[in-house]
């Protein structure tokens, strides 16, 4: 990554299991809407919150993730969440400082989650330090509920009163931004793309691909080059 492409860095973490279409478009909207130079798609090595693993092995994912994104302006694959040789659980929070520490100064850092990640972040590791480690950026998701930004907020993070922007238009994509503060008076921005209709599930795409191992490609929600490879490797089966 170099210096002159690493001024707007978004961190994208997430099984990838398998990367899809939806993974796509959130990461694009989230470019085009804050003007990022560089998604970091991070397939992470041990979720804690899932004990009982990925399905396919952190090189299938990663290789699929490389595929996944081959040709997309400012998308890169990061191996920052490998797998820890110690079997240590691999933190979100830990990652992000490991990453911030490796980016050029005055370089802004975000971190990019769907809203059912988001969702699920009070139950995180250092829940209420991410926000503040790197720019938080939520891609809403078809069923999951952002209307109580408040309550889905870590416990001693809080939405600064009166401090909602108007909303407004990037490349056609809605864009909600906030100041949220905690216990210490830090203050941080954070970002909320609620205008997204990615209704896509990489479980429901396992399922499919299950049931008919010989689909060309289940309802059409992965990349071509993604479903070749598991086809050839016999993944999912």
């Amino acid at each position: 990554m170099a210096d002159s492409e690493a001024r707007r860095v978004a961190f994208f973490g997430g099984s990838f299991d398998p990367p899809h279409l939806g993974h796509l478009a959130v990461a694009r909207a989230a470019r085009d809407a804050l003007q990022l130079d560089t998604v970091l798609f991070a397939p992470v090595g041990t979720q804690p919150l899932k004990p009982q693993g990925s399905t396919a092995s952190f090189r299938d994912r990663l290789r699929m993730t490389e595929l996944a994104i081959a040709g997309q302006r400012g998308f890169e694959v990061s191996q920052i969440d490998a797998p820890d040789p110690s079997s240590h659980p691999n933190y979100t929070l830990e990652t992000l400082r490991r990453l911030r520490a490796s980016l050029p100064t005055g370089a802004q850092l975000f971190c990019l989650m769907g809203a059912d990640s988001f969702l699920t972040l009070h139950q995180w590791h250092g829940a209420a330090d991410i926000p503040f480690a790197a720019t938080l950026i939520v891609a809403s998701r078809p069923g999951q509920s952002l209307n109580d930004l408040q309550c889905a907020l870590p416990r001693g993070v809080d939405l600064a009163e009166g401090n909602q922007a108007a909303p407004v238009s990037t490349s056609g994509i809605e864009l909600r931004s906030f100041r949220l503060r905690n216990t210490a008076g830090q203050s941080a921005e954070f970002h909320l793309l609620p205008g997204l209709d990615v209704e896509i599930s990489a479980s429901e795409i396992r399922e499919q691909l299950r049931a008919n191992s010989d689909a060309e490609n289940p309802r059409q929600l992965l990349p071509p080059p993604v479903t070749r490879y598991i086809r050839e490797r016999g993944l999912y089966r």
